[in-house]
């Protein structure tokens, strides 16, 4: 080849290295730059001629910055000295230079001058950054900055096993917010966000940088305490406690003023994950049952131990949900008379299944899904299994009544509580059921208590209004357990009136209880709505009903509750 010709190919192979988009080098046996191209130069913001200068030239590991960056590179420089080829990411600190994270390529080059590594560097840094962004918001509460559940659970875990092996002490502390509802129901989620942002950074400011803060949901946080005593983690859950009530909170000129409730729980070696979660969680809410703004050390006491038996069915129940494990019962409501077209009603009746398959009687779960807000989600399921399951089978009858202009003569009481009623978004959840489903109308009623109803009064009657519209009827439930029940009928537009079983249990026996349903019935007459008696269990109460006039009864006198898949089939077939 004419030396003419090699100076042109080493040109264009000189103007290929300089116009890559990648950094591209070469060094010796010694790691030193024999070449290194204009975009690598850049990076390092150093000139080829300083990096290549003879008898002076500088090795690629000063500026590798940190040593785990420089062993990687050494690991692979090595294997591609040996013939492998190697590729790895590390991060560069170059004094001149941007920080960033590169893709390295290491080749061994076979010349006669020696052995020679040809690299080629590629920016990975965004790549990294949203990796690594990506990795963060994984663990990590988006509105707070602060550790999430999943993060916290995991750190649990680790104390817990280092507890186990003879570390340790640590402690837990559960913390619960008071009176945020007050400042999100008043001034928006805007508001309530802002108060949250302030308060974690307060809470951070005042523990130490080796305990674990993080944001469990809604107002709750929990804390970790590293090699921490029960009676350390006392004096902290104070100074947190008083640092929480002692910040100030305004939006737009409203004061307002927080507390928490902290429940304590320590750690040691005879604890589990969630043995320790459960119990803080529980002392927390004891501190609220307490009056709210205190501190409550788990102790294995009665009311420690009570609401810890309390949260473990609130857990049972959302697993419960979460698989699918409830179904649907009912009770007939037999017309003592003619009572209208309508002359079979069927209350529905939920029953939850536990793990082997076996039925768990209301009366363990619902007062609990009461006192801890899960009502709505049960009544959602109650709606959405009638509606989308077990009314299929008779949607061919429904079609016929509404073909031929009559009503069905069937009507099913669905139960609901009030926090669902106070709900505007279950309003919404029942509304788009009955689109998508379309019930016929007057086959649906709506069962209230007196006590939720007037609770929730503007509610109540909205959802009275949007759902008469369907078609639907509505029954007051537990009538007369209240004082002020007859000044409050006058507002609510029910139709039926389902009697208070405390009254009827007695009305065969007792003259009073009999003259106040007897009054509850005569009233009812005045104001065109129909009558229920509850609990009806012997014929002498059955009697006494009768003399009375009381529209419909109810009670295992009557029938007893049993499931609604079998009974639907065998209806359907009855009505083919």
């Amino acid at each position: 080849m004419r030396d003419s010709d090699s100076d042109f190919y080493q040109s264009l192979l000189r103007a290929y290295i300089d116009s890559a988009n990648d950094g591209i080098f070469v060094v010796c046996d010694e790691m030193k730059f024999h070449v290194a191209n204009h975009k690598l130069a850049a990076w390092l913001g150093e000139s080829e001629q300083d990096l290549t200068r003879h008898r002076n030239r500088i090795p690629i590991t000063q500026f590798l910055g940190v040593a785990e960056s420089e062993a990687l590179f050494r690991q692979a420089f090595d294997k591609a000295l040996s013939g492998q080829a190697a590729r790895f990411e590390c991060a560069i600190a170059p004094a001149r230079g941007k920080p960033r994270w590169v893709e390295l390529s290491l080749n061994r080059v076979d010349l006669e001058v020696g052995d020679l590594v040809i690299g080629v560097v590629r920016d990975v840094t965004a790549r990294r950054q949203a990796q690594e962004e990506l990795a963060r918001q994984a663990i990590s509460d988006p509105l707070t900055g602060l550790a999430n559940r999943r993060e916290f659970n995991r750190w649990l875990d680790h104390l817990v096993d280092d507890a186990r092996a003879g570390g340790g002490p640590h402690a837990l502390l559960y913390m619960d917010l008071d009176q945020f509802k007050v400042v999100n129901d008043t001034c928006g989620h805007m508001a309530g966000d802002h108060l949250l942002r302030n308060l974690s950074s307060a809470i951070r400011d005042k523990i130490r940088k080796s305990d674990i803060l993080a944001r469990l949901g809604g107002d709750e946080f929990g804390i970790l305490l590293q090699r921490s005593t029960v009676e350390e983690a006392m004096q902290t859950a104070e100074t947190l406690r008083t640092v929480i009530c002692n910040t100030p909170f305004h939006w737009q000129d409203r004061p307002f003023q927080v507390g928490v409730s902290i429940g304590v729980y320590g750690i040691d070696a005879n604890s589990s994950s969630a043995e320790a979660m459960s119990s803080a969680d529980a002392a927390c809410y004891v501190a609220k049952d307490k009056g709210r703004n205190r501190i409550q050390l788990y102790f294995g006491g009665n009311d420690c131990a009570g609401r810890r038996k309390e949260m473990e069915w609130v857990a049972r129940i959302n697993h419960a949900l979460q698989e699918n494990r409830f179904c649907l019962h009912y009770q007939k409501i037999q017309a003592l008379r003619h009572a209208g077209a309508c002359q079979e009603h069927r209350e529905i009746l939920l029953r939850m299944l536990d793990e082997d398959g076996d039925l768990i009687l209301p009366g363990q779960f619902i007062p609990l899904a009461e006192r801890y807000d899960l009502m709505p989600k049960l009544d959602r399921w109650v709606i959405h299994a009638l509606f989308s399951k077990e009314l299929v089978p008779l949607r061919e009858a429904y079609s016929r009544c509404a073909t031929e202009g009559i009503q069905y003569p069937l009507m099913w009481t669905i139960n609901l509580s009030g926090s669902s009623l106070g709900d505007e978004r279950f309003l919404e959840y029942v509304e788009a059921q009955f689109l998508e489903h379309a019930p016929p109308p007057g086959s649906i009623c709506f069962e209230i208590t007196e006590t939720a109803a007037i609770t929730n009064l503007p509610h109540t009657l909205k959802f009275i209004e949007t759902f008469k519209a369907h078609g639907c009827r509505f029954a007051l439930d537990d009538f007369g357990s209240g004082v002020s029940s007859f000044g409050y009928l006058k507002s609510l537009p029910v139709d039926i009136l389902k009697i208070d079983g405390a009254l009827i249990r007695g009305i065969a026996g007792n003259r009073i209880d009999y003259a106040m349903v007897q009054a509850v019935q005569h009233v009812a007459k005045e104001m065109g709505v129909q009558t229920v008696a509850e609990y009806v269990e012997d014929q002498a109460t059955l009697d006494a009903l009768h003399e009375i006039g009381v529209d419909y009864v109810q009670g295992y006198a009557i029938h007893k509750p049993e499931s609604l898949s079998g009974a639907e089939r065998a209806l359907s077939s009855r009505d083919a």
